[in-house]
């Protein structure tokens, strides 16, 4: 059986990769992965290929043990891995509870490793992983500090994640877009310091990320940035030290 899975399937980029997928590409199951489980189930009626819904905390490690199962049980081959779950809080980083703190880590972080690492054995040629990063890893964010830190790290890890697969014929890409439309924002103002990033301009729609960077992982690109903003970014973390971009940003954000 050929299967596809999304994490963060029931909204923003990963809700738009879905359906990405269920227009692009010929699977056996799509395997829809989020805590919201009403939404999954609307997003699966919606989609032309059969679901599979997966209502799981992935905070939480029992929940990759359970797909580590399904995986087990099925045999499936994964022909494509998409992990879009995340969130962010914006805020120093006193401003951040003990909970947002390990929550933010264990998702960004340890729930993407994890699961790439259970998907690993049912991977084959041809297959395809996109972790789902963020400009924001490119460089240390002041305001943004803890959900930069974990992007920068994921950022690393699927780039090194690339070359220890490339002689298996697996396509990996970081995806590492700028401000996108959704919920994302919301979620990231609910701290005890929602000010400390005043304004989110240009922001794209989470459509064209995921068309966008399905295209270039298909190409075979490691980093797909998709706009001349965050490219900007990458390429100014490598030519400038790091107390410029910081101060660059420390202004944008106030303004």
């Amino acid at each position: 059986m050929r299967i596809g899975i999304v994490t963060g399937a029931s909204s923003g980029l990963g809700r738009a990769y879905a359906r990405q997928i269920d227009k692009t590409m010929k699977l056996d199951e799509l395997w829809l992965v989020a805590r919201r489980e009403d939404r999954l189930n609307r997003l699966a009626e919606e989609l032309n290929v059969r679901c599979r819904i997966f209502p799981l905390d992935l905070t939480r490690r029992e929940s990759t043990e359970e797909l580590r199962g399904a995986l087990e049980e099925e045999q499936a081959r994964v022909e494509i891995l998409i992990c879009a779950a995340g969130f962010g809080k914006f805020g120093r980083a006193e401003d951040l509870t003990a909970a947002e703190t390990d929550d933010m880590i264990s998702l960004n972080c340890r729930a993407a490793v994890e699961l790439t690492r259970v998907c690993l054995p049912y991977l084959d040629r041809g297959s395809r992983v996109l972790e789902v990063c963020s400009c924001a890893g490119f460089q240390p964010l002041p305001g943004m500090n803890l959900y930069a830190a974990t992007k920068a790290f994921l950022l690393r890890y699927t780039r090194a994640l690339r070359w220890e697969l490339a002689g298996r014929g697996i396509l990996v890409s970081a995806v590492c877009p700028y401000w996108i439309k959704t919920e994302f924002m919301e979620v990231a103002r609910n701290t005890s310091h929602p000010e400390a990033v005043r304004h989110t301009p240009f922001a794209v729609r989470p459509e064209s990320v995921a068309a966008w960077s399905m295209s270039m992982n298909r190409l075979g690109l490691a980093v797909i940035t998709g706009g001349p903003i965050p490219l900007a970014m990458r390429l100014g973390s490598k030519l400038l030290p790091s107390c410029v971009p910081m101060a660059v940003w420390e202004g944008m954000r106030r303004m």
